[in-house]
């Protein structure tokens, strides 16, 4: 899947992402700074992984575990310090949302800084947080 706006894409396809990239935005937060690029390659495998890009260089990224069925675990949204501020992870998120392999499944997250952002997505405000299921 891909969306787009203005000059910036978000993508679904693990071959876009650059591992490098997504290394060097982890490394600077604080629930995944000495994670190996060797796990970080094994969890975009093993996840749905979402790629943010402005033309053609990946400027942030998110995944997602999941059944595909009823639950997704949302993990490692990141953006580029210099693309903050312009709704780009508002954007990220939204099309997280409408992926139609999970769109219909609850979605959960952990943060203990982020509560003001995701709470503009219906997240219930604590450490663990959790968006009401969408019914079809």
């Amino acid at each position: 899947m891909e969306w787009r706006k203005d000059d910036f894409m978000v993508s679904d396809n693990i071959e876009l992402i650059n591992l490098d990239a997504v290394q060097k935005f982890l490394s600077t937060t604080y629930w995944a700074s000495n994670r190996s690029i060797e796990t970080i390659e094994n969890s975009i495998n093993n996840s749905l992984s979402f790629g943010l890009y402005h033309r053609g260089k990946q400027i942030g990224f998110a995944r997602v575990v999941t059944d595909k069925a009823v639950f997704s675990w949302i993990l490692d949204v990141v953006i580029d310090d210099k693309y903050r501020g312009n709704g780009l992870g508002k954007w990220l998120m939204e099309c997280l949302f409408e992926h139609p392999e999970i769109k219909y499944t609850a979605f959960a997250l952990a943060t203990s800084d982020a509560h003001e952002f995701y709470s503009k997505f219906d997240f219930i405000n604590n450490k663990c947080m959790t968006k009401p299921l969408l019914t079809k």
